[in-house]
């Protein structure tokens, strides 16, 4: 079973989801790296160069094929969940975690980061704001969510975890309860 972390760009998806997989002593995996590494050039070149569709469909692709992992953290991009095969793939092995954050705290944590295609506009707070009222719906898709705004990296991990022992159906056996109790402690996950 893996962990599937979604969510709008700057909600935490590769900074948890790398804690999360060194919390499991497991694999992350993400899927922009992927496929920077499959394109050999960056997400902003490729969208500028080949178009978004055409990002999409080499994203379907790697999320295709990672899927099928066990064991693993993957964090697929921010835009992933807007294709239904996407998600269907994802929740075959998955349990999918959806990380939030108020607009605001969004814009300050990308607003530097100038290798956000989706935010080359003139006003990205507003573009922001757009997108995710276009995404919500497909964020609703996810089993879990979790609002990163007022958490440190480490809080949202124990969260996420709390989230996935409570959530987990009993034929799933990974991560199981007893590897992230063993690894985080009973205190930790609110077990005294």
């Amino acid at each position: 079973m893996n962990i599937i972390l979604v969510g709008f760009m700057g909600t935490g998806k590769t900074v948890v989801g790398k804690k999360l997989a060194e919390i499991l002593k497991t694999k992350f995996i993400d899927v922009d790296d992927l496929i920077e590494q499959k394109e050999g050039k960056k997400i902003s070149r490729i969208f500028k160069e080949n178009g978004e569709s055409y990002f999409r469909n080499c994203e379907y692709k790697i999320i295709r094929k990672v899927s099928r992992f066990d064991n693993c953290v993957i964090a697929p991009g921010g835009g992933a969940i807007l294709e239904l095969e996407n998600v269907l793939n994802l929740k075959k092995n998955g349990i999918i975690v959806c990380l939030t954050a108020s607009h605001e705290i969004i814009y300050k944590r990308v607003e530097k980061n100038k290798a956000r295609p989706l935010l080359k506009v003139d006003k990205p707070l507003e573009r922001i704001r757009e997108l995710l009222k276009i995404r919500e719906s497909h964020y609703k898709q996810a089993d879990i969510f979790v609002d990163t705004s007022e958490l440190t990296i480490e809080e949202v991990g124990i969260k996420v975890l709390k989230e996935v022992v409570k959530f987990r159906k009993p034929e799933q056996q990974t991560p199981s309860p007893n590897v992230i109790i063993s690894c985080l402690g009973f205190k930790e996950l609110g077990f005294d």
